[in-house]
């Protein structure tokens, strides 16, 4: 015993000389932690973090790891901040979405005004196969805040074969998750994401903020949690959500944690007999069929002659709505935001919903009752009016990839009782905002 205290009275003097008043000040409330103590805060001073996504989930955990006083934060981003950021990447301000600022230095500036005596290694780059392990061996525990799938599974398989401790959130709408993977200790071993999810879900059913929406502090509470279980790690206090996953959504304010099944023995990263070695790390954007971004992509659905630009929609049809029908398919919150005139609304997801019903190859617009209804009206109203034999109905969405999917649902699933032309308009809305009228409000 008496060795034992002379040896922990060593550590705290030898802990309590790397500090200075100023310091004592600063972390006085958290020094008081009986599990942190002058110790416990000396090794957050030598520790090294490394957060993946300088975003919603990114900024909140790096602001909290550097006033905790972590040594040392790497900040791994290539994007530039935007306007349609700042309501959840609260690190970053209105000056530094007009000059299209590097998150990454965007996040750095901000803990050095905020903590200059943490040190900021800022990776301006896209994180790939080719330098994840240069990166991520640099640190020792890692954040994966991108809430993107291709880089789920790379940092996931980079940390199992670096023997790094993964801390994963995710937020959309006013959820949120959090697990850890590829955490070890004497009395547990955390699965991988590889385990859980040998396979990726297809990229169409994967849905980003972008498209999703999200309420800023659904993030923001998220990226705390993250920084909580990165300073518990690195304390040595036993992290919270190892081998358990927990879903917070804050509509009801709840939090709840479900137990994950263990690390599996099969598993192609972490088993007994992995596959995938660092020289050997798959194409991470062909085994999960998108891209490593959660930037909104446009998809290939229709050939060109089906699909018309926002300005060959102005000259043709905009200044005569009573010659065509106008379908668009966002949902009705979007169209409050902006819309174009005369436009008749029908959701995507309530087409989907009527393929869901369809029992024959096609069936009439009037056996959904009032789902279709509306652009039943609208198609009868425009030929009995004009005299058309051909009604033309152009397809609207935000970005013109939602409208492919409802020309295509008219296409297969619809039997018109009168000759219809169906396109939709490429690019969307955001086409209609940057080439026709500056004005339209964009989101």
């Amino acid at each position: 015993m008496e060795n034992c205290e002379n040896g922990c009275d060593a550590n705290i003097s030898s802990s309590r000389e790397q500090f200075e008043q100023e310091d004592i000040s600063r972390y006085s409330r958290q020094l008081i932690l009986p599990e942190i103590g002058i110790v416990g805060q000396a090794a957050l001073q030598a520790s090294s973090v490394l957060v993946v996504g300088a975003g919603g989930l990114g900024c909140p955990a790096i602001q909290y790891l550097a006033a905790a006083g972590c040594g040392k934060i790497g900040v791994v981003d290539y994007d530039e901040v935007e306007t349609s950021n700042l309501h959840r990447q609260v690190l970053h301000t209105e000056s530094g979405a007009k000059s299209h600022a590097q998150k990454a230095s965007s996040a750095g500036a901000a803990v050095n005004k905020l903590n200059s005596k943490v040190s900021v290694v800022e990776h301006v780059v896209e994180i790939n196969r080719d330098n994840a392990a240069h990166i991520v061996e640099q640190y020792d525990v890692v954040l994966d805040a991108t809430d993107n799938l291709v880089t789920r599974y790379l940092l996931n398989d980079v940390c199992v074969l670096l023997n790094k401790p993964l801390i994963s959130g995710s937020a959309l709408r006013w959820e949120g998750q959090l697990t850890i993977y590829n955490f070890k200790s004497l009395d547990e071993t955390s699965p991988c994401y590889r385990c859980l999810y040998p396979k990726p879900a297809p990229a169409e059913t994967v849905t980003n903020c972008s498209d999703g929406g999200v309420i800023g502090v659904v993030p923001g509470i998220i990226g705390c949690i993250q920084a909580l279980e990165a300073i518990k790690i690195i304390l040595k206090i036993p992290p919270a959500y190892c081998k358990k996953l927990l879903i917070f959504d804050g509509l009801s304010g709840s939090f709840r944690s479900i137990k994950l099944r263990a690390a599996q023995p099969d598993c192609t990263v972490c088993g007994t007999v992995p596959t995938i070695s660092l020289k050997s790390l798959p194409d991470y954007e062909m085994f999960c069929g998108s891209s490593a971004n959660d930037k909104c992509i446009s998809v290939r659905i229709l050939p060109k002659e089906r699909r018309i630009s926002a300005l060959t929609y102005q000259t043709t049809y905009f200044n005569k709505p009573k010659t065509h029908v106008l379908l668009d398919v966002r949902e009705s919150v979007e169209l409050q935001i902006c819309s174009l005139p005369n436009a008749v609304n029908i959701s995507l997801k309530v087409l989907d919903y009527c393929k869901t019903k369809i029992q024959n190859n096609k069936e009439k617009l009037s056996s959904f009752g009032t789902s279709l209804h509306p652009l039943e009206k609208a198609l009868q109203n425009t030929r009995d009016k004009n005299n058309l034999k051909v009604v033309p109905i152009v397809v609207v969405c935000r970005l013109g990839n939602d409208s492919q999917k409802a020309v295509d649902f008219l296409d297969k699933c619809i039997e018109f009782e009168s000759p219809v032309q169906v396109c939709d308009m490429a690019g969307g809305l955001m086409d209609w905002a940057n080439t026709v009228d500056k004005s339209f409000f964009q989101y």
